[in-house]
């Protein structure tokens, strides 16, 4: 048996004169759909696969169909003779083009039996001097094939070797998917030794030392394995100390290590390259010739074997020193290996004469998390779910890594600065912190946060540019929106489409033992962030700012600088100002009532229908009385419309009971329920029982303008607790109220079992009032039944999705970060809002 390696994703060619049983063996080897034949293409363009004439279109065809497959990433096999160079040529060049390699398989028959083959065909007319030719160009083709840019050639000569063939896909040495970690990703270490034994330890690291007392490998006592990012050598004191530790972690199997530039401008040096002794190279030569021969020999084997990047975790964490792109990730070329030990280059230098890198992070859009370094930087920064961790230790500044899966990063002080870098570390950045770019929110965006992940797909980032553009208030001011809020699972008690039985099932499912129901005001969502000083803070003029759920300004001035003058004072009066320790807080709230705001919806949507219904629906009543009168079998058809008619009725009372007079700020009803962020902290890890707390003290402080949020807290393993609960709702609803939110009692940021966090609120709203959601008669049974096949899962993948990057928002906020990632997140959630969702849930 002859085993024939090949990669995973290659572009394979087949070489072969006719006869030799290419076709055959691609059918045997490969599935029909990875396999190109030149006489598949010739038929499929000129409807015969001899007519010679239509080769051109056909390889045209087929090259195509091939291009599109490996950047795919599928395994593509073209069966053709391939035996002249200039065919094999555009095969090599296709392969590059995709960052493949290309494989030859040689199929090498008798030209006897290769005649003799093609006499049995009926479809092959052409005469044994061509099948000649062939085969001379065979021979030839042996000694190129390599040299023409193969990386792999196999050669079976005779049916026997072709018979016993067997296919063996090996990975490509960068595709380690099979290990998941946990990793300890390490950034630039540049020769500091010693400060990558203190990481190291601090990390969890045991070290082990050698006879002379030097560190040569290290383990993690919760098998951890430790990734590094290259550039281990020059600029710093102990390169080969370095190297040492690295190089034995890595035989152990305790560590994996990507090529940096540095390393491999070192290893040309060592095989007797000619190569430029600059940028710490000489520190690391004169360190060398310290040490034994054969451990400057070990070197460069081991660095030799230094691969390019590294593909884990079942693709969703890639390892490069330099970073790399999507289409690059699991691919092998040298344009690939370039990218990942150099980055890319604009062509420009700057005032420091050093080359201006490409900005490739931000336009980054792939799922896998791309952990790199080669560039330092003062801090690392998330960018579209990449991160460099060079902070530039061997000048000065720290060394970092990365906690993966866990997103933390651990890093130690540089004990010195060892080598005086060219361009300052603290250099300011490429831009200010409050400048925003288009190219932060425009085009299909993935988002990194602390609570996960999400990808924004380029036409809801289009809808939310329109709205954020148009119509919302100063960015610096828009620091969180609220998720959208999924209802109940559906009930099948009767009459009900939402009820509390199934709001804290939903709960209890998820492990959660203790939640709080609040009374569902119907009003309009208000986001309050209020100063305490009126003409400053830290937002910018005007104390603060008052906007809608989708961040739009509420009211406009002067009635929001009113509203936020209310706030302010009864802040103050109640004490929150010192007792937070903050100048600034974020309010969640509901403003009442719902007319207050929404005076031209109700008259639009809501009266309209309530209107033309009460006026036309009596008439028909009394006309269907008056056929009852002569005797007329319309009773079925007049109990209807009498139930029309009270269902109407029902549905104006319904809105009616959100509307009230309003004259400027008189008659507007404020309802806090939550405090979100203030100076000094984000306070979505507080119990709601806290935030309701201080909503209360506001209440108290201005009893006229604030109104209080009334509540149970309910233990789901009571059943009298529920039992309570659910009296208090269906009295709560009965006389006209919304609902309630039912919410977990441990806080916004409360997470379930799994550790995943849960939903923010459920809504359970009332019989009465899902009139004016659902219209009328949704009441009837017909109507009840289409809606209890309501699909709720991708609106409450939404709600968590929005609360997620909500709760990012306010840590980015607190943090101090800058302008560009917190708009970033908010600018995210109004992006997921242009999603299409039933709006009825």
């Amino acid at each position: 048996m002859t085993v024939l390696d090949i990669p995973e994703l290659a572009l394979v060619a087949l070489v072969g004169i006719s006869g030799s049983g290419k076709s055959t063996f691609a059918g045997r080897h490969f599935t029909p759909s990875q396999v190109l034949s030149s006489d598949a293409f010739r038929a499929m363009v000129a409807d015969d696969e001899n007519d010679q004439s239509a080769s051109a279109e056909a390889f045209d065809a087929l090259h195509y169909v091939a291009g599109k497959r490996l950047r795919a990433g599928r395994l593509t096999v073209v069966d053709a003779t391939n035996l002249q160079p200039h065919a094999r040529a555009a095969l090599i060049r296709l392969a590059r083009e995709h960052d493949v390699l290309p494989v030859a398989i040689v199929l090498d028959v008798p030209e006897d039996l290769a005649w003799a083959r093609t006499e049995a065909r009926s479809d092959r007319t052409f005469g044994r001097q061509v099948l000649g030719r062939m085969s001379r160009d065979l021979r030839r083709s042996y000694a190129q094939l390599a040299r023409e840019g193969f990386r792999k050639v196999h050669v079976l000569r005779g049916v026997d070797e072709i018979e016993a063939a067997e296919i063996h896909y090996e990975r490509l040495f960068n595709d380690r998917r099979e290990l998941t970690g946990p990793f300890d990703i390490v950034g630039d270490v540049h020769g500091c030794r010693a400060e990558l034994e203190t990481l190291l330890t601090r990390l969890g690291w045991r070290l082990h030392h050698d006879d002379a007392g030097r560190a040569v490998d290290a383990t993690h006592p919760s098998g951890r394995t430790a990734v590094f990012v290259g550039d281990l050598v020059d600029r710093g004191p102990d390169s080969p100390g370095v190297l040492r530790l690295v190089r034995g972690m890595v035989t152990a199997g305790h560590a994996l290590c990507v090529a940096g530039n540095h390393e491999q401008k070192l290893l040309r040096k060592l095989r007797g390259r000619n190569v430029k002794v600059a940028h710490g190279l000489a520190e690391t030569l004169a360190q060398l010739d310290a040490e034994p021969t054969e451990f400057t020999a070990e070197v460069a084997t081991f660095v030799d074997g230094l691969i390019s990047h590294y593909v884990l975790d079942g693709g969703r964490l890639v390892v490069a020193h330099a970073g790399l792109k999507e289409e690059y990730q699991g691919r092998a070329s040298g344009r690939v290996r370039a990218f990942a030990l150099y980055g890319e280059t604009t062509g420009e230098t700057d005032e420091y004469g050093l080359p201006v890198r490409y900005p490739w992070a931000r336009e980054y859009r792939g799922s896998a998390m791309v952990v790199y370094g080669h560039t330092p930087t003062p801090e690392p920064d998330w960018v579209n779910n990449t991160i460099c961790i060079d902070t530039g230790c061997v000048f000065g500044g720290r060394l970092t890594a990365l906690r993966y899966p866990e997103r933390e990063l651990v890093s130690v002080p540089a004990e010195r600065e060892w080598y005086a870098p060219v361009r300052p570390l603290t250099a300011a950045p490429a831009r200010p912190d409050e400048v925003l770019e288009l190219t932060d929110v425009t085009g299909r965006r993935h988002v990194e946060h602390a609570y996960g992940s999400l990808t924004v797909p380029a036409e809801n980032a289009a809808a939310a540019l329109e709205v954020m553009s148009r119509f919302a208030v100063d960015p610096r001011r828009l620091v969180w929106l609220p998720p959208t809020m999924a209802p109940c699972s559906t009930s099948t008690l009767d009459g009900y489409l939402e009820h509390p039985a199934e709001a804290f099932a939903d709960y209890r499912a998820a492990g959660v033992d203790r939640v709080v129901c609040e009374e569902k005001h119907m009003g309009s969502r208000a986001v309050v962030l209020v100063c305490r000083e009126p003409d400053g803070g830290p937002f910018g003029p005007g104390g603060g700012v008052v906007h809608t759920r989708t961040g739009r300004p509420f009211f406009g001035d002067p009635l929001d600088t009113e509203l936020l003058a209310r706030v302010r004072a009864a802040v103050t009066a109640a004490g929150l100002w010192d007792e937070l320790a903050t100048d600034w807080l974020l309010l969640d709230c509901e403003l009442l009532p719902w007319s207050a705001k929404a005076a031209g919806l109700i008259r639009e949507q809501y009266a309209g229908v309530g209107a033309a219904g009460r006026a036309g629906l009596p008439a028909a009543l009394a006309a269907l009385d008056s056929a009852i009168g002569r005797g007329l079998d319309v009773t079925d058809l007049r109990d209807r419309t009498a139930r029309r008619l009270h269902d109407v009725s029902a549905y104006t009372a319904a809105y009616r009971a959100y509307v009230g007079p309003t004259d400027g700020l008189r008659g507007v009803r404020l309802a806090p329920f939550a405090v979100l962020a203030g100076a000094k902290a984000s306070y979505g890890d507080r119990d709601h029982g806290w935030h309701l707390a201080f909503a209360d003290r506001l209440c108290a402080a201005d009893p006229e303008f604030f109104t209080p949020t009334r509540r149970r807290v309910v233990e789901l393993s009571d059943t009298e607790s529920v039992r309570e609960a659910t009296d208090w709702w269906l009295t709560l609803t009965g006389a006209g109220g919304e609902g309630m939110v039912v919410k977990p009692y441990a806080g916004p940021a409360a997470r379930g079992e799994r550790g995943s966090l849960l939903q923010p609120g459920i809504k359970c709203r009332g019989r009465e009032y899902l009139r004016i959601i659902y219209g009328p008669e949704y009441t009837e049974p017909e109507q009840l039944a289409a809606l209890r096949r309501r699909s709720l899962g991708r609106k409450r993948g939404l709600a968590l999705r929005e609360h997620a990057l909500g709760l990012a928002a306010l840590d980015a906020l607190v943090e101090g970060a800058p302008l560009w990632r917190r708009h970033e997140l908010v600018f995210a959630i109004l992006a997921c809002e242009s999603e299409p969702v039933d709006p009825r849930l």
